[in-house]
């Protein structure tokens, strides 16, 4: 199995750094894996343009050479760029999926009554990328797991990577940046943050490295394997 990181992610306002608000364009961080005759793209949240060039720069692939696309969660800082995979297989986790789904065509039909063309279109774009979306198996590859950490959404998942002598856990906005992974901090803007604290630790307890949702592949430091 081979794991690469293809670009960084980063938070439109890091609460951390004492930021008043939106500074940059959010963007969730985009980890490529290969295993067997899969090659898996995890939350392609960059520009159309940019995440080409990056997959390219990184690996040295193409959007057609990906089969497979998992979406942590269905923000559309994890989704942004997911058109230019047409070919591949989408999968996000069923309760992520579920739980989006239903406020999504309530704020459809919403816009429809009130005549707001400019939402309509808006929402529908997003319900035609979550039905296009499958529901993820267990196991998306050999040695490739899902791993659920609800709370920040009620369908949160990571995928949990058993290597030959230790296992990554890409956590998704779960563990979204290095200060927040220090400071034993979830985002403030979680939908439960109980369930988000929880899943915090259970990644902690698990993963010998994690790659974070707007940051870098890092060692636990909690379980450090060395």
């Amino acid at each position: 199995m081979n794991l690469r990181i293809i670009s960084l992610g980063a938070l439109a306002v890091h609460p951390l750094w004492n930021e008043p608000g939106p500074v940059r364009t959010g963007h969730a961080t985009v980890s490529l894996i290969r295993e067997g005759k899969r090659t898996i793209l995890v939350d392609p949240g960059l520009p159309d343009a940019v995440l080409a060039a990056r997959l390219r720069e990184r690996s040295g692939l193409s959007p057609s050479d990906v089969t497979h696309v998992f979406l942590t969660s269905f923000s559309r800082d994890c989704w942004r760029g997911i058109r230019l995979f047409e070919k591949a297989t989408w999968w996000i986790h069923e309760a992520e999926r579920e739980a989006v789904g239903v406020p999504l065509v309530g704020v459809l039909h919403k816009a429809v009554a009130d005549g707001d063309d400019d939402i309509k279109q808006h929402i529908e774009k997003e319900i035609a990328v979550l039905r296009t979306c499958q529901p993820a198996p267990d196991h998306l590859a050999q040695g490739v797991d899902l791993f659920p950490l609800p709370g920040v959404t009620p369908g949160l998942c990571g995928l949990l990577l058993a290597g030959p002598r230790s296992t990554t856990l890409i956590c998704g906005d779960a563990v979204p940046t290095i200060e927040h992974l220090e400071k034993g901090m979830v985002l403030d803007s979680a939908a439960d943050v109980t369930r988000a604290r929880e899943s915090f630790g259970e990644a902690l307890e698990i993963a010998d490295y994690l790659v974070l949702g707007r940051d870098n592949l890092v060692p636990n430091p909690v379980r450090r394997p060395f």
